[in-house]
Formats: structure tokens, C-alpha cells, sequence
């Protein structure tokens, strides 16, 4: 059993930054993936960024360029910058983690949020025009 907790979100104007945290409970966090979903009123709840047990990061199209994902295993923590926030990035942000798994090499983490099993209770993030 997993537990996450997160942290950071916050009330920005656009152009802002914010930076989230997430932290597990779990003796093998290292092999776990660890990835960041967002679910804004009315909309389905669509994957940000997610990072592998190795530290490859995978991000949405559309915060390339604008965040980073990390994470520090010594902590069981996960971390998301994101800069140059905008109005439609307003969204409760979902922790979630899951095992992650041997695919012949590369980046295997799931991108569906159907495929993660450990979730946090979010955090609001709230961009101002």
C-alpha cells in the first residue's frame, strides 16, 4: 500500500510559478512510477507529467517547456516546477504512483490514469488572468 500527499498548489496570476510536491509512504518508492494528473470542472482528468524509476520524465504536450518533473528517492518525494502558469492550467493536481515495469528498455511508465492504482487527495492550482 501506497500512501501520497501532496502539497504546493496555490492561488498564481498568469505568468506565475508554482512548484508541487508529493510524498509517498512506501519502503520502494524507487521502483515506482510517479506522475502528475490534473482534472479542471467539467473536464476529464488528463495526465501532466509523469517520471520513471529512473528519472526519465515524460510530459503533456502541453506543459513541455513550461515544467519539470524530479524526484529525490532519498525523501520518497516528487517535485513539478511549472512556470509561465496560465489560466487553463487551473485544475485540482492528482498525485498518483504505480509499479513501475520492465518493457525491453526505454520509458514504461503508463500514461493512462486508469493504469495507476495509488492516489493523493490533489491540490488546487488556481491561475488568474
Amino acid at each position: 500500500q501506497v500512501q501520497l500527499v501532496e502539497s504546493g498548489g496555490g492561488s498564481v496570476q498568469a505568468g506565475g510559478s508554482l512548484r508541487l510536491a508529493c510524498v509517498a509512504s512506501t519502503d520502494h518508492y524507487d521502483s515506482y512510477c510517479v506522475a502528475w494528473f490534473r482534472q479542471a470542472p467539467g473536464k476529464e482528468r488528463e495526465k501532466v507529467a509523469i517520471i520513471d524509476s529512473d528519472g526519465i520524465p515524460n510530459y503533456a504536450d502541453s506543459m513541455k517547456g513550461r515544467s519539470t518533473i524530479s524526484r529525490d528517492d532519498a525523501k520518497n518525494t516528487m517535485y513539478l516546477q511549472m512556470n509561465s502558469l496560465k489560466p487553463d492550467d487551473t485544475a485540482m493536481y492528482y498525485c498518483a504512483a504505480e509499479a513501475d515495469t520492465y518493457c525491453g528498455g526505454g520509458f514504461c511508465c503508463p500514461s493512462q490514469d486508469y493504469a495507476y492504482n495509488y492516489w493523493g487527495q490533489g491540490t488546487q492550482v488556481t491561475v488568474s488572468s
